[in-house]
């Protein structure tokens, strides 16, 4: 072969192996059949016309600055029409800054008050669908309210302040490298949103974020003009797994919860981030590990998350509230729909269930 011939080979060749990985690349981001193993856990379309209390509950709950926090008051069942028929929808209601109705937040403040409804169920890896829509047609992207979908499950763990430079025997669940709100006080954090609309008055590129324990990712990505005040399927598959972690020993970790906990500081945490263990052996244990949240919106690939994603179960949060960090809010009230969820759960070998296993606490005092 002469050297001209044998240099269009090379080209032809590479540009094949280009092209191999491009169709390939693709090929990843398809929303695939789900797997065999997939349980449908959550079947909600809100055909009864009610909240059912044995699947859901209503936050009372105030977090984060310059708002009032979300009240039951500002969720109901409405009719609307998705994809063209009249149905049973969930109603998330937000009252902005120009609000001045009988509905109250904390401190009885009417203003800058949403509304967010909770699954009682927890849940870890699987797949995540969610029909949502974002204001209506003639006002879609209603700046200063911040329209979201999330998981969330924590727990927080106490050891008087003596104690709290350390891990200590009283309470294996304790890890010093995760204090939060006060010393001694350990707090495991599980978190994945998917999305998080609106920060700064935004709707094109949503968050998608991510905490575990102490550590959090926040990413963007374009969702393709999704906040369009009309139905949209949102689709986040999580997936958990086994990471095997070297060198630790029996006499370094304690057993709680049906999990291995690190209890010695010689155990570098970014190697587990506060995450429980599995056992494999004699001296051998692996890591409780969330190894990517990726997502799709009407079939579409959005992103992924591949860092900080949680292994520890969550509750599915839907609704609306209104942060400082969304801007101001002039308008009366916009809502967030929600026509229907599912959720199907994969039983992943990362998954970490039975330790965070609270309901979100009502934090208004009697005073409002």
């Amino acid at each position: 072969m002469n050297k001209t011939a044998a240099g269009v080979s090379l080209v032809l060749l590479m540009g094949s192996s280009l092209a191999t990985r491009a169709s390939l690349a693709e090929e990843s981001k398809k929303l695939v059949p789900l797997p065999p193993k997939a349980k449908l856990a959550l079947d909600e379309d809100w055909s009864s016309g009610k909240i059912q209390p044995k699947r859901w509950y209503a936050l009372r709950k105030k977090w984060g600055e310059n708002n009032f926090g979300v009240v039951p008051e500002n969720l109901s069942i409405v009719r609307d029409t998705v994809g063209g028929k009249r149905r049973q929808v969930l109603r998330c209601e937000a009252h902005g800054d120009e609000y001045t109705g009988p509905i109250t937040g904390q401190w009885r403040m009417k203003k800058r008050v949403g509304g967010v409804l909770v699954s009682k169920q927890h849940f870890a890896s699987g797949r995540f669908e969610v029909v949502m829509k974002i204001g209506s047609e003639d006002n879609p992207r209603p700046k200063g309210v911040v329209p979201a979908i999330w998981t969330y499950g924590y727990r927080a763990v106490k050891v008087p302040g003596k104690l709290a430079g350390n891990f200590t025997s009283i309470q294996p669940l304790y890890n010093p490298n995760i204090q939060r709100w006060g010393k001694g006080q350990a707090f495991y954090w599980s978190e994945i949103d998917f999305p998080e609309y609106g920060k700064g008055g935004k709707f094109e590129r949503p968050m998608y974020n991510t905490w575990v324990n102490s550590k959090h990712q926040s990413l963007s990505f374009d969702v393709h003009g999704a906040a369009d005040g009309r139905y949209h399927t949102y689709t986040t598959e999580w997936r958990t797994g086994l990471v095997p972690i070297k060198g630790v020993k029996d006499s370094q970790v304690a057993k709680a919860k049906g999990f291995y906990w690190i209890r010695d500081k010689t155990v570098s945490f970014r190697l587990y981030l506060g995450n429980p263990l599995r056992k494999l052996g004699r001296d051998r244990y692996a890591v409780c590990s969330g190894l990517s949240a990726r997502h799709w919106i009407d079939g579409r690939f959005i992103g992924e998350n591949r860092t900080f994603v949680p292994a520890m179960s969550g509750q599915l949060n839907l609704g609306a509230w209104l942060p400082k960090w969304a801007g101001p809010a002039p308008w009366k009230t916009a809502a967030v729909h929600f026509a229907r969820v599912r959720i199907w759960q994969y039983g992943d070998p990362g998954d970490v269930f039975g330790v965070l296993t609270e309901d979100i606490t009502n934090n208004f005092g009697k005073d409002g």
